[in-house]
């Protein structure tokens, strides 16, 4: 057994890094990797992972060589180093983004013996043209950093770190430390198997972050809340994680456009755009950066306040490591994360194009966030219990809003069991919809096609208090669980399990939450990304609804028009909730354009106004959230082409649209207060008696219903299509 060497440890660490004493079991690892052991670090973000790689590799003879993923974390790890040093040579990277210059003076200095650590991308290193170079330099140690990303069940896996024993072999052997954040015990011997280091010392440091509050909210009109949360933690930094560059764009404008410093950060864009808003961030000249979670950040900044995710991670892993990010000094650290079943909808539907292996593992880490997500204990125990570590969820101190508000829950097992029959008696043909359709005795045009008001299930599931969001959340647990799967292939069709008919025969107890509601999807997802008066921001006040509908019908009774001409009662109820004050914010009303705004907005934003001063209120919309321009252009193309009195069939054909899809936008145009001429399109279509007839019609009728108007005027003798024309004249005419 060889003895174990001393180093002045203890003494480096206040000399260079200016710190009293060391956290956790970072002076072991450090003694470790000095006397020549492999090493093996399971640390939790803002541990102090670095330090036990940094310190060794100043103590030690030759360069150490530290393999990360990310250039960002490289870069801002070398600027560290430098910065305790008065020798810039100390530390370096090599990677894709220097020039033939830089790559020069990094080997000279290497090769020279200045540099201590040299930071280098998997890649790099298994490149064959490099293999010579670092042959010839003494490596001290290697450190593989985000060491997680070799294994296959990893929420990051990169086949080139799989190489990386192989070219250690080759390059010269040293001791290997491996690090990584979230490592589940799965993981953990996948690492230690592929890097041959099966009897590395382990040093493993609790999971546990108490200073990080961790919040699920249901994802509805998210952007609005975001916009919310940031105003709210004004001159704090923050990370917002968004699933795609578009949305990292769109949203990043969204913010800037409210007033907020906020900058995109992702792969797509250039690498010194990057490099400088990760230094504005550090600088504190921007408050939040919006990231792919695909990308990753690598900042190392101590006083994050905040992470959002936008979109649920694919791994509970991916959601540990990032919002570690929060809190790093021990101070305040808060993770919210919106959550849609929608959104796992998409990931499934995305992973059917990779490899059948890669699937089933993509499903599996999938299925433990979405339980993460609609579990209503403790969310520190599960994150915890995840990663192999038990914790009595006392001591999260209501760190947690499961904890902080505690859900009723109840044993769900006869509600499971009926989802199960009802799947199984409609022959495992049908989507989530029909199913919870059967169960509550609704018949749809689906139901009579496949008779299933005849089945012996239908309707079972409609007393007491369940409704379509119960027997949803009921069919997601049985998913989650295992119970049931879904063909996404086949219009996503649900299927019974094997489990799940033998959960039929001999059920257990399984807790469900009665208030959970996470089907909602992403109102701001549409076309203008976020409004002012984005419905859904609460209930509509009552008694201003009644007053605004009462205001409504006098107009319309002095002006000779049916009330639905004036504001439809979508637009009164998002008036309700909003109460706009002014002419500006009356138009981002949902259906309240400029024009209609003008014609009848005034008496209704003094209504609404001496309402407000009256009774006190306290207004969402004064949480102003302003509009990004819509950038799809199609209500622009479809009004220009009107104008240009180009046919509908040619409007729908040259934008890739159905005639029902095309009709659809126009009304939409139209019931926002912008006139269009569609007169030379009907004229062509019908003749000037049936004009006249659906025209006087919608002048006498109280609604603007097609379906009642079809009733009325005769299914027999007009089509949907002329009478909906009509009413698009009509109000085109009326309402503008």
């Amino acid at each position: 057994m060889s003895a174990v060497l001393e180093f002045p440890v203890q003494e480096t660490l206040q000399k260079f890094f200016g710190f009293d004493g060391f956290k956790g079991n970072q002076e072991k690892i450090i003694n470790n990797i000095l006397n020549g052991q492999d090493t093996f670090v399971i640390m939790p973000t803002g541990g102090g992972k670095s330090l036990c790689y940094q310190l060794p590799a100043i103590l030690s003879e030759g360069t150490a060589i530290i393999v990360s993923p990310l250039i960002a974390l490289m870069k801002n790890q070398v600027d560290a180093i430098r910065g305790f040093s008065s020798e810039d040579g100390i530390a370096h990277f090599l990677n894709s983004s220097l020039n033939k210059s830089e790559t020069t003076q990094v080997k000279k200095d290497v090769l020279s013996g200045k540099t201590k650590l040299l930071y280098v991308a998997p890649e790099t290193l298994t490149k064959e043209e490099n293999v010579k170079f670092f042959s010839e330099f003494k490596i001290s140690f290697y450190a593989i950093d985000e060491a997680h990303c070799i294994s296959e069940w990893g929420h990051d896996f990169r086949p080139e770190y799989r190489r990386l024993r192989p070219i250690m072999d080759k390059v010269g052997k040293a001791p290997v430390m491996a690090l990584t954040a979230t490592a589940t015990p799965k993981v953990q011997l996948d690492i230690q198997k592929n890097l041959g280091m099966q009897k590395a010392s382990l040093y493993k440091s609790s999971f546990n972050r108490g200073n990080l509050f961790y919040e699920v909210r249901p994802k509805v009109n998210v952007a609005k809340e975001i916009i919310k949360y940031v105003k709210q933690n004004e001159g704090k930094s923050g990370i917002i994680y968004c699933l795609s560059r578009k949305k990292v764009e769109e949203l990043a404008e969204v913010l800037r456009v409210n007033g907020v410093k906020a900058h995109p950060y992702h792969a797509g864009l250039d690498a010194k755009e990057r490099a400088k808003t990760q230094d504005q961030f550090l600088m504190e000249e921007i408050d939040v950066i919006v990231a792919t979670i695909a990308f990753g950040m690598g900042i190392d900044k101590p006083d994050v306040r905040y992470v959002i995710h936008h979109d649920i991670p694919k791994s509970l892993e991916s959601y540990y490591q990032e919002t570690g990010r929060a809190g790093r000094d021990g101070g305040e650290g808060n993770c919210v994360t919106f959550y849609s079943y929608d959104d796992v909808v998409k990931f499934e539907k995305f992973m059917k194009s990779k490899p059948v292996a890669e699937q089933e593992i993509g499903k599996q880490l999938l299925n433990e966030t979405v339980s993460f997500a609609e579990n209503s204990t403790c969310r520190r125990k599960f994150l915890l219990h995840y990663f192999g570590e038990s914790y009595d969820e006392k001591n999260c101190n209501a760190m947690c809003d499961n904890c902080r508000n505690p859900k009723q829950r109840f044993d769900g097992q006869d509600e499971i069991v009926l989802a199960l029959e009802a799947v199984l008696e409609v022959k495992e043909r049908h989507k989530t919809k029909d199913v919870v359709n059967t169960l509550l005795g609704t018949l749809t045009a689906t139901g009579k096609t496949y008779k299933h008001n005849e089945l012996e299930i239908f309707g079972k599931g409609g007393n007491d208090d369940k409704d379509e969001r119960y027997w949803n959340a009921v069919i997601r647990q049985a998913l989650v669980n295992g119970l049931l799967s879904k063909d996404i292939e086949n219009y996503g069709l649900l299927k019974t399990t094997e489990a799940g008919k033998k959960y039929i025969d001999k059920p257990y107890e399984i807790m469900l939450t009665k208030d959970h509601d996470f089907l909602g999807t992403d109102k701001s997802d549409d076309d203008d990304i976020i409004t002012a008066g984005g419905k859904g921001a609460g209930a509509a006040d009552e008694i201003l609804y009644s007053l605004l509908k009462d205001e409504v019908k006098k107009i319309a009774k002095a002006r000779k028009l049916p009330p639905y001409v004036i504001f439809q009662e979508t637009s009164l109820e998002e008036m309700a909730i909003q109460y706009p004050i002014t002419m500006d914010e009356l138009t981002h009303i949902t259906g309240v354009g400029a024009g209609k705004a003008a014609k009848f907005g005034a008496s209704m934003i003094s209504l609404i106004k001496k309402y407000v001063e009256e009774n006190d209120i306290e207004r969402p919309i004064d949480m102003v959230v302003k509009s990004v321009v819509n950038k799809s252009g199609l209500k622009v193309y479809i009004i220009q082409s009107i104008d240009r009195k180009v046919g509908l069939e040619a409007i729908a054909k040259g934008k890739q649209v159905s005639m029902t899809d095309l009709l659809n936008e126009i009304e939409t145009i139209v019931l926002s207060g912008t006139k269009v001429n569609i007169n030379y399109y009907i004229d062509e279509m019908m003749d000037p008696e049936k004009q006249e007839d659906v025209y006087e019609y919608f002048k006498e009728s109280e609604t603007d219903s097609i379906e009642v108007a079809l009733k009325e005027l005769g299914e027999d003798d007009y089509s949907e299509e002329e009478v909906r024309l009509m009413r698009i004249k009509f109000l085109s005419e009326f309402a503008n």
